[in-house]
């Protein structure tokens, strides 16, 4: 199967400045001798549990049709996401581009920060280790134009050739099959400025993809460019397009639309990936296997039943997540994030609840942010973040219901800790 191409990340200044992403459907069932080949099958989320499980009703899944899904669990073919990845840095330049500084200077734009990242959002159950074992510029043997990548260009023949070559130059010094996953960290001065077009991809699950020591290339981003506006003002968070990119090899969709991050906004990582720091919603923690079984509770039983939300960013044990599901392929998550961790940039913590549809493709709007405060202009004025839905959060008092089902979520109260009481109730249609 080919390389297939989602939707264009939009041109737009505020949010929207970040990663395109070109993916392909993971087909591979077998984690292969190497590790660029896949991820193991038991590498992201809960795999193992069984559909007549408590948490079973909460594992909505797609048809096989889409792209990269939102379904539980997550296909083979992806890099795995918990225990020790290691990811492999190649810093390249060409002779129409050639690499203006060190290339470990390259290297230090995204690590320790990736990192740190990852530890962070995952409690600690991602240990990403990136190394470069070539500490200089890998010089292509074609210029970046003879490559003719460009916005939204598809993997035959620009990234195909430049894959080979890529192989072809590292080989000697380089065993692919010591690695997870790619980074191809590009010089920045390829091509044009991210304030201009977005050249980052991502080719995920890839397996036909060239082979480097019997193994596919078939988890690779490639990053271009510098995502700051020359002030110097997001100098300290540009690094998170690489943990946007492999997001996508860890199997989690693109978050926004044609229209930007309206549908999602700050609140993911997936969604806007430029200017303050955000973190990952809980169902994609979830999916990734940083959440455990326990932490997840799934209101698909009738009546109503009594939750206690902790904080998303907080580690250790307690409620993280609730799933309350519509369907197989949809339902609402609601999750308490507040100002820490990753979510430092958080301007109204609250309980935060949002539709997930596995049926819905990458780029295509997955993920639906229930905002609370509709038309309120929202309370962030960072001009990198979507704003009407950064005070989208719940407070004790308020509930959203979904009339169509009669689902109601409604947010009780909070104790001394700040955890809060949820109650979800799964009642009769209505059209009030």
């Amino acid at each position: 199967m080919q390389p297939t191409r989602c939707r264009i990340r939009p041109r737009r200044r505020a949010a929207a400045l970040a990663s395109v992403t070109l993916l392909t459907l993971a087909v591979s069932t077998s984690a292969g001798s190497g590790r660029l080949m896949a991820g193991a099958p038991t590498a992201a989320g809960p795999v193992a549990l069984a559909r007549s499980s408590p948490l079973g009703p909460c594992m909505i899944s797609g048809p096989l049709g889409v792209q990269m899904s939102e379904g539980i669990p997550t296909p083979a073919g992806y890099a795995r996401s918990t225990g020790t990845v290691r990811a492999l840095n190649l810093m390249v330049d060409f002779s129409d581009a050639p690499g203006q500084g060190s290339a470990l200077d390259r290297f230090g734009e995204f690590f320790p920060q990736t990192t740190d990242w990852f530890r962070t959002s995952s409690y600690g159950r991602l240990d990403y280790r990136p190394q470069a074992p070539i500490d200089r510029w890998l010089r292509m043997p074609k210029s970046f134009k003879a490559y003719g990548i460009e916005r939204g260009a598809p993997f035959d023949p620009g990234y195909r050739e430049l894959v080979q070559d890529i192989v072809a130059t590292a080989d000697p010094k380089v065993d692919f099959r010591e690695y997870d996953l790619l980074n191809v960290l590009i010089t920045p001065n390829a091509g044009p400025s991210a304030l201009d077009t977005v050249l980052s991809v991502t080719f995920a699950g890839n397996t036909q993809a060239p082979v480097a020591d019997g193994v596919p290339v078939a988890n690779a981003s490639f990053v271009y460019s510098r995502q700051d506006d020359g002030s110097g003002s997001y100098a300290e968070t540009g690094y998170r397009v690489l943990p946007h990119e492999n997001g996508h090899v860890f199997g989690l969709p693109d978050l926004y639309t044609q229209e930007g991050g309206g549908s999602v906004g700050h609140w993911d990582i997936m969604s806007e990936d430029w200017g303050a720091d955000n973190d990952l919603l809980g169902w994609h923690k979830w999916k990734l296997g940083w959440l455990d079984d326990s932490q997840v509770g799934c209101a698909s039983a009738p009546g109503t039943t009594e939750h206690v939300l902790t904080p998303l960013a907080e580690p250790g044990t307690g409620g993280k997540l609730i799933f309350v599901p519509v369907d197989s392929k949809t339902g609402y998550a609601v999750e308490l994030r507040t100002q820490a961790g990753n979510d430092e940039a958080v301007c109204k913590t609250g309980v935060l609840i949002y539709k997930v549809a596995a049926d819905v493709d990458t780029g295509h709007g997955p993920v639906t942010v229930i905002d609370s405060t509709k038309d309120s202009g929202g309370c962030t004025r960072s001009p990198n973040v979507h704003a009407e839905l950064s005070d989208a959060t719940f407070s004790p008092g308020q509930y959203f219901k979904d009339l169509r089902t009669g689902i109601r979520i409604t947010i009780a109260g909070t104790d001394t800790k700040g955890n809060h009481q949820v109650y979800v109730t799964r009642g009769r249609p209505t059209t009030s």
